[in-house]
């Protein structure tokens, strides 16, 4: 027996078919039931685990159907339509949940029927019945209020005004019936039904393209599971042709014998149809997640989906039939890099559009960042022969600059005559500048409009080294004396 704290008293909340046979009843006090029976033994309710017990059988519960949502505390709706076939019609799909459940361990009761109202009532007053369609009254006439799903407040306004059972609620005029108890209780009537549709909300977003294979033997290796990953892949492949797309994000299922359900996804930064490629990325994830993987007694069902698809770009052919992708390999090699460490394992540099340094190149996670589909424009010759300063940017540019000390320049606006940082002198040979960048100043926030002014200078030191420096600020523009920063070195 069940018990959790109500109107500060503990109370049963759940019991079993032994503390019914006692005349013991759900809502009585424990301090009752014990004075009744000193012997019985009670245990503290515990939601939370409760709550991942039901979603853990209704993961399970999608190797019938993609559709399945909660039910409160204790109950899950399966919408089957256009399953039943898949395992024998209605009494078998029936038959087959019920016994899968009971070797479990599970004392289940279910109902099938043509609305979730129906079902519901089925389920618990009149366990294992299926309802053809329009006979929800009949099954519902002689029930009691409870069937209906009302709230406990409308059901007792009616057994006080005599109204004891469905079939007297859907005798009685239905205008008096709202006027009394409101429109909800004529809302529930009609969906029990079906005058109004009642709409079952999956718990997880639904694949647009799914495809499985049930197992007469349970398998239990690695390979096993990769060669069946392979040929789900390929029956994939003529539904993603058809479509005209490519999958970005694939999720593979493993349900085991015993009830527990394994989720593996993988994500690409490419539009991806090819099977090989598709077992490769769940070669590293399989390898990724081999310790967590609990295979139990074996997988008697794998299920390959499709959680999000975009177009499929095809590449021209050559004479020889061969196409050219550059970009093809890379993005395969980073996506088996994501697909066994992470997706933040595999970043890359996008370009900004800004022209201070530190914020023109952002790094984004692979997947994220656009991907060139064509070439690299050549550059424009024209801007190879114009005259003026061209910027040159180092090939290791700091986090954040680094603050050095400069004593002493050749003019006020000129490039340091040698300068510290780290401790350690360098005597510059050779300098050139300044590249001047101005401060964003429609980017930075309400009082900073007046930020320095950067001078941006390649130098040189006697030992061949080049650095990039600059100085913040401008001789007499302000109180404040310039100062310097390193912000990158060069090859």
């Amino acid at each position: 027996m069940i018990s959790h704290r109500q109107a500060n008293a503990q109370r049963i909340a759940a019991l079993d078919e032994r503390a019914e046979a006692l005349h013991l009843k759900r809502g009585m006090g424990i301090a009752d039931a014990r004075a009744m029976h000193p012997s019985i033994d009670v245990v503290e309710a515990d939601p939370e685990a409760d709550r991942r017990l039901l979603e853990s059988l209704a993961d399970w519960c999608d190797r019938y159907t993609p559709l399945v949502a909660l039910d409160a505390a204790d109950g899950l709706f399966l919408d089957v339509t256009g399953c039943t076939h898949l395992f024998g019609g209605e009494r078998s799909m029936l038959d087959d949940i019920l016994s899968r459940f009971f070797y479990q361990g599970f004392d289940v009761r279910a109902g099938l029927a043509a609305t979730p109202g129906a079902a519901w009532a089925a389920a618990r007053f009149a366990s294992d019945r299926i309802v053809p369609g329009g006979e929800e009254e009949a099954l519902l006439a002689p029930l009691p209020l409870a069937a209906l799903r009302i709230e406990p407040d409308i059901r007792a306004s009616l057994e006080s005004v005599g109204l004891r059972t469905a079939g007297a609620v859907m005798a009685a005029p239905r205008a008096p019936l709202a006027r009394r108890f409101g429109v909800s209780l004529l809302l529930r009537l009609d969906q029990a039904l079906g005058r109004l549709d009642e709409a079952v909300s999956p718990r997880l977003p639904v694949a647009p393209l799914s495809v499985e294979r049930h197992l007469a033997e349970p398998i239990m290796l690695t390979d096993e599971i990769e060669r069946l990953v392979k040929m789900l892949a390929t029956t994939l492949k003529v539904d993603l042709e058809r479509r005209g797309e490519g999958a970005r994000r694939l999720a593979l299922l493993l349900f085991r014998v015993d009830g527990a359900v394994s989720r593996i996804a993988v994500g690409t930064s490419r539009p991806l149809r090819e099977p090989l490629l598709i077992q490769k990325l769940f070669h590293e994830r399989l390898a990724a997640l081999e310790q967590d993987i609990d295979v139990g007694y074996g997988f008697d069902l794998v299920r390959l989906s499709v959680l999000s698809a975009a177009a499929f770009d095809m590449q021209q052919a050559d004479l020889a039939g061969e196409t050219r992708d550059d970009g093809a390999d890379i993005a395969l090699f980073a996506d088996r890099i994501r697909a066994r460490l992470g997706d933040s394992a595999v970043l890359k540099p996008v370009a900004v559009e800004s022209h201070l340094p530190e914020r023109a190149v952002a790094t984004l996670p692979f997947a994220e960042a656009p991907q060139r589909v064509s070439p690299p424009k050549k550059p424009d010759k024209i801007q190879d022969t114009k005259p003026g300063f061209r910027p040159e940017r180092p090939i290791r540019l700091f986090r954040s600059p680094e603050p050095i000390e400069v004593p002493a320049t050749e003019m006020p606006e000129g490039p340091p005559m040698n300068f510290r940082w780290r401790r350690a002198l360098y005597r510059v040979a050779r300098a050139e500048g300044p590249e001047r960048i101005a401060p964003e100043w429609w980017r930075e926030a309400a009082g900073q409009e007046d930020a320095p002014t950067r001078d941006y200078f390649r130098i040189e030191d006697s030992d061949g080294r080049r650095y990039w420096l600059y100085r913040q600020g401008l001789y007499g523009a302000s109180q404040v004396p310039p100062r310097w920063f390193m912000h990158g070195v060069f090859a």
